[in-house]
């Protein structure tokens, strides 16, 4: 008796889950999708304060009229 496992893989994506499905337990393998989530969003929020010139609500950790950036972008100039 023969059984076939073969599979149709439609991309190279679905390829690399099956294969991490395979070789990483369950936990492993949501831990590293919300430590991309995070990653990812950490990226939208820089790219946020860059286009808005800095932190929203004045700098981080620097009085009311200091420049964007904080104290140690102000040092540096």
């Amino acid at each position: 008796m023969r059984v076939d496992f073969r599979m149709e893989l439609r991309s190279v994506g679905t390829a690399l889950r099956l294969a991490e499905s395979v070789l990483l337990a369950g936990g492993q393998r949501q831990a590293r999708r919300n430590a991309w989530a995070a990653v990812c969003e950490n990226r939208r929020h820089a790219a946020a304060r860059e286009l808005d010139g800095g932190p929203a609500g004045g700098p981080v950790g620097g009085p009311a009229g200091a420049p964007a950036g904080g104290p140690a972008k102000a040092a540096r100039r």
